[in-house]
């Protein structure tokens, strides 16, 4: 990076844009210096009040001297495409979630930044957050003695109820969309998974949009997986575009050790609540490490990657444990199509804890 300040630029301007630029704008030691989106309006709306660009076209943004990081917002299905032609031009990329859509992209991704030397980061980074940091310092200490057991629950309700365009949620499903997210804290704590074993169903075909119309899903809207991890430690992931997260109890992480019972209320927002049961005792809130930041801090990841490329260290969110969560996410379809469970072959290093949570 030839300035003082990182220059980032976001290509895919949807819902969740306007919350990174808001983030990364707050950043002294970074800039965004621009936006793209297939809807120029779009990237008009979010460049304008930062004093940002407007690229017509990612070749454009990919041919700007001053973008040293790719923010791609894309899409589910053209995460791939913006995150190689952004590495084969020479650029840093952190992308949203997931990496790709099948395990051999998103490998390959990983291969084309380690080889020349560039940055691939991805959300989710939720597992950044001040209480999922809180949990896994709790992890690493022991303080449920050795974990066997780990519950995820992902009830994220049905997309069409507050998303004006859910088909794209619908055509990846809840385990690509949002199954991610505690896979993510969940490898973090125990590492890489070793086998899938997965059921799926679609629950409820007949949707309806916002505007009135119907439209009908094919890909599964409620997956339940059991992750095998080293030393047998098994995940019950639930993930479901079918009940409200609101709707139910059961909702976030909860790791079963042979001490006790170790909670995260959130895989998603920064600030839930992490408690301990101990078995004849009363539930025992633990404070996080910090002041939490209230909901998520999408740009924390982003600022992490820039720090790391300064600093000559590895950033915490990284491409290859994200692309191992794509392998778990393809086996995890794979056995649910055939029957049968699925070996996984990939590795990664778990991220360091935050310099606040050592």
């Amino acid at each position: 990076m030839a300035s003082d300040s990182t220059g980032v630029a976001i290509v895919g301007c949807g819902n969740i844009a306007a919350r990174y630029a808001a983030d990364l704008a707050r950043y002294p030691e970074m800039r965004l210096v621009g936006a793209q989106d297939v809807l120029p309006e779009r990237a008009e709306a979010l460049a304008a009040p930062h004093g940002g660009r407007v690229y017509g076209t990612l070749d454009e943004v990919l041919a700007d001297d001053d973008v040293d990081i790719v923010v791609n917002l894309t899409v589910h299905r053209a995460h791939y495409e913006v995150i190689r032609r952004s590495l084969e031009a020479g650029k840093h990329v952190h992308s949203e979630k997931p990496l790709a859509l099948t395990h051999e992209e998103a490998a390959g991704l990983v291969e084309i930044a380690e080889s020349r030397g560039l940055r691939l980061g991805c959300a989710p980074a939720t597992f950044l957050g001040e209480a999922q940091q809180t949990t896994l310092k709790l992890l690493r200490e022991g303080r449920v003695g050795p974990v066997r057991l780990v519950f995820a629950e992902v009830n994220w309700g049905r997309i069409e109820a507050w998303h004006p365009e859910p088909d794209g949620f619908y055509a990846v499903g809840p385990l690509f969309d949002v199954g991610v997210y505690p896979l993510t804290i969940v490898t973090t704590a125990l590492g890489p998974a070793r086998r899938v074993t997965a059921f799926s169903s679609v629950v409820w075909p007949r949707r309806t949009r916002l505007d009135g119309s119907e439209f009908t899903i094919t890909t599964p809207d409620y997956v339940v997986a059991n992750v095998e991890f080293d030393g047998g430690v098994l995940l019950r992931l639930t993930c479901s575009f079918y009940v409200p997260n609101g709707s139910t109890r059961q909702q976030g992480v909860e790791f079963h050790g042979d001490d006790g019972s170790l909670l995260l209320e959130s895989w998603h927002d920064f600030d839930p609540s992490v408690e301990v049961r101990t078995p004849g005792r009363d539930p025992e809130p633990v404070p996080p490490l910090r002041e939490p930041w209230k909901g998520v801090e999408w740009g924390r990841a982003v600022r992490d990657l820039a720090a790391a490329i300064r600093e000559d260290r590895p950033h915490r969110a990284t491409g290859r444990q994200a692309a191992h969560v794509v392998e778990i996410l393809c086996a995890a379809r794979e056995s649910y199509e055939t029957g049968k469970p699925v070996e996984l072959t990939s590795d990664f290093t778990p991220p360091a804890p935050m310099e606040w949570a050592l």
